[in-house]
């Protein structure tokens, strides 16, 4: 019990180590903003910008017009004010005039401009007198030159605002009308009020889009990602429609051929392994049984020679079939090992030729040789190129029935050298070439038919190895009528 303790404080520090990183990263999907809130807020951002980029040149070009305009009428203005004076002091009809002036008067201060007289002879009933912040644009704009009989028309800043100012001579002395911008036909006042309403309208609708907009395209993201979820749990049914934006098609077409692409590996795997699991227990159960039978004393004398003989044999199959499964997991992982060097294709042909030379003798299959005498150098792994003619020959034997040839041929090619073996077998279905490299798929189609091979690695190992050297390997027919690989590996 006490050396269980460090075992479990150093499997609890694991458990802590690994769910440390996690945590955060969960934390962090959690944080994440969703995909309709970025759009709203950019489409907000974008409204924004825009008005407040539209009321900047929009104030400065308003604020022009607004002042030219608001000048203009003013200066209108006072000139009827100027020719109602006139009038007023005129000898005739000289209270019809008076009660007009107090109307125009009237009418403009309620439009907000101010009248002021200024000589002697114009204030007091007729005119009023100016406040204080009237009087000081008043002499900014230095308005009671009009006295001397010239028109005054100027545009002053007095108090932190802005003024017009009109002044006009009259023969009982001359008066001034005076307003700032912020009032008028186009005041900034009103102009910011109308900005700042276009800023808070394009914010509403800019939010309303969004927020619109967002859903429909996170809509179809969220279809796939549940998707996604649901693969991930192992469901392989799945599928999202393809629908929405471009992007957003081809993402859900991508899960959709995900999943198909899952449901065919785990397919080919559940197949792979039934296969395998029927060759161990083939063997298994002879081992066994003949094993039982010695150990009961039921075999005995010449009998148990030929069971130890078939225990062996049945023992060298399963060794095989596990060192194809192993050879073929370290094959697929990224520490693989290849000592390449330089080969000579004809010297290991004539090496290998010595073995199945032997063997085809057991079995009577005719065996050759087709090798130039030259030497066919390329880049390769010995031990490994030598494991492919001997799986790529152990694979045709098997099913070569006596009298029919084997043959092991080298040729030179462009920048590569290849190593061909064909035979005179049974063949294979011009369905099954394309097949012919993928781990387990002829095993089960022929198993029954013809001798196959344990679990069905041996090509597949053969393709690995293969490709892992850079070279390539083929399929097709041959012309002693059976099959024929083809393996082309590159030169020295």
């Amino acid at each position: 019990m006490a050396g269980a303790g460090p075992a479990a404080g150093a499997a609890a520090s694991t458990a802590g180590g690994s769910g440390g990183p996690t945590a955060p990263a969960a934390a962090g999907r959690r944080r994440r903003t969703s995909l309709a809130f970025r759009v709203t807020a950019s489409c907000l951002l974008v409204a924004i910008v825009a008005v407040v980029v539209a009321a900047l040149v929009g104030l400065r070009l308003v604020g022009a017009t607004a002042r030219q305009v608001t000048r203009d009428v003013l200066a209108q203005q006072a000139d009827v004010v100027a020719a109602q004076l006139a009038d007023a002091d005129a000898a005739a009809a000289p209270v019809r005039t008076l009660a007009g002036l107090r109307t125009v008067v009237q009418v403009l201060q309620g439009q907000d401009v101010a009248v002021v007289g200024l000589g002697a002879g114009i204030r007091g009933d007729r005119l009023s007198t100016p406040d204080p912040a009237v009087a000081a644009a008043l002499r900014r704009a230095d308005a009671d030159r009009a006295l001397t009989g010239t028109p005054v028309s100027a545009v002053v800043s007095s108090g932190g605002r802005t003024w017009i100012v009109e002044a006009r001579p009259t023969p009982a002395g001359a008066f001034a009308l005076a307003r700032t911008t912020d009032t008028g036909p186009l005041g900034t006042g009103l102009v910011r009020r109308n900005i700042v309403f276009a800023l808070l309208a394009g914010a509403g609708v800019a939010v309303l889009v969004g927020g619109v907009v967002g859903t429909l395209l996170a809509r179809p993201l969220r279809r796939t990602a549940s998707a996604a979820h649901a693969l991930r749990t192992g469901r392989r049914d799945v599928r999202v429609p393809v629908a929405g934006p471009g992007e957003v098609a081809e993402v859900a077409a991508a899960v959709n051929e995900l999943a198909d692409a899952l449901s065919r590996s785990e397919q080919r795997q559940r197949e792979f392994l039934l296969s395998v699991s029927h060759e161990l227990r083939t063997p298994l159960t002879a081992v066994r049984g003949f094993a039982e039978s010695l150990a009961d004393g039921v075999v005995t004398g010449d009998d148990a020679r030929a069971a130890g003989t078939t225990i062996l044999r049945e023992a060298q199959r399963l060794d095989r079939l596990v060192g194809d499964l192993m050879e073929l997991a370290r094959l697929e992982a990224d520490d693989f090992r290849l000592d390449v060097g330089t080969v000579d294709l004809g010297a290991l042909l004539s090496e290998a030729s010595a073995v199945w030379r032997a063997r085809c003798a057991e079995q009577g299959v005719d065996f050759r040789v087709d090798a130039p005498a030259h030497p066919v150098p390329v880049r390769a792994d010995p031990r490994r190129l030598r494991q492919v003619v001997d799986g790529l020959a152990e694979n045709a034997l098997r099913v070569l029935p006596p009298g029919a040839p084997l043959v092991l041929a080298v040729r030179p090619g462009r920048g590569a050298g290849v190593l061909q073996v064909r035979d005179g077998g049974p063949g294979l279905a011009a369905e099954d070439y394309p097949l012919v490299f993928r781990r387990g798929a002829l095993h089960a189609r022929y198993r029954g038919h013809r001798p196959v091979g344990a679990g069905g690695v041996g090509l597949a190992l053969v393709h690995g190895l293969v490709t892992r050297m850079g070279g390539t390997i083929t399929a097709a027919p041959a012309p002693e009528g059976g099959a024929c690989f083809t393996v082309t590996v590159p030169s020295a």
